[in-house]
C-alpha cells in the first residue's frame, strides 16, 4: 500500500473545548474531594465511624456485606498504600485506581487543554448499564475475595 492511500489516524490527545474542560474540571475536583476526604479519614480528622454508623447488613445477617472493607480501603488507598487497598478490598482497591486514572486525564483536559481521544472512544463504546454490570461484577467479586479470606483465616484483613 502506498503512503499517501494509508489512512491518517487522529492524534491520542486533541484540542479541548471550553465545555470539556470545564466538564474536566468538575470532574477532577469531585476526585480531589474524595481522595481529600479519604486523606483526612486516614489521618483521623474525621470519624467514619461516626459518620457512616454501624454494617447495618453485618448486624442483621452476622456476615460481611458486599461492600465490607471499602471504607479501610479507600482510606489505605488515600495514605499511599495502594497495594494494602487492593488485598483489604479488591474493588475498593480498583475503583480507587480507576477513579485516579480519570483523575489524571481529566487534569490533562481541564489545565493544559488537551482531550484524550480514548475517553471519547471509552465513553461512545460503553452503555450505562454495561457500566452498572461491571460495577456489581466487581463488588460481588470482591466480597467473594473478602468471604473466601474470612473462612481461610478468620479475619478480612
Amino acid at each position: 500500500m502506498k503512503e499517501r492511500e494509508q489512512t491518517k489516524k487522529p492524534p491520542i490527545f486533541q484540542k479541548a473545548t471550553r465545555n470539556q474542560r470545564l466538564k474536566a474540571a468538575l470532574i477532577l475536583a469531585g476526585a480531589a474531594v474524595f481522595f481529600l476526604f479519604a486523606g483526612l479519614a486516614g489521618a483521623g480528622v474525621i470519624d467514619l465511624g461516626k459518620l457512616f454508623g454501624p454494617c447495618g447488613f453485618r448486624q442483621r445477617y452476622n456476615l460481611t456485606c458486599p461492600t465490607c472493607g471499602m471504607t479501610t480501603a479507600v482510606v489505605e488507598f488515600a495514605k499511599g498504600n495502594v497495594f494494602q487497598a487492593v488485598y483489604i478490598q479488591p474493588a475498593a482497591g480498583i475503583l480507587c485506581w480507576v477513579l485516579l486514572i480519570i483523575g489524571i486525564l481529566t487534569f490533562i483536559t481541564a489545565v493544559f487543554g488537551l482531550y484524550s481521544r480514548f475517553i471519547s472512544d471509552l465513553i461512545s463504546a460503553l452503555k450505562f448499564r454495561y457500566i452498572i454490570l461491571i460495577l456489581l461484577a466487581l463488588i460481588a467479586g470482591g466480597w467473594v475475595v473478602t468471604l473466601a479470606r474470612i473462612i481461610t483465616t478468620g479475619s478480612y484483613r
